[in-house]
């Protein structure tokens, strides 16, 4: 998987949004999936739609 770096924030902007979600980065699981580094095992982040 190619790295991104990132960028540093506290506050974002985006129109257009459909939705978004608030989960766990976990190793398994029963559903669809997200590339995401390893280094955010166990971390909440934010999946924002649009």
């Amino acid at each position: 998987m190619k790295k991104v770096a990132i960028q540093a924030q506290t506050h974002i902007e985006i129109d257009g949004i459909e939705g978004f979600f608030i989960r766990k980065v976990t190793k398994f699981g029963n559903s669809a999936k997200v590339d995401c580094p390893k280094e955010y095992i166990n971390r909440t982040v934010y999946l924002v739609i649009i």
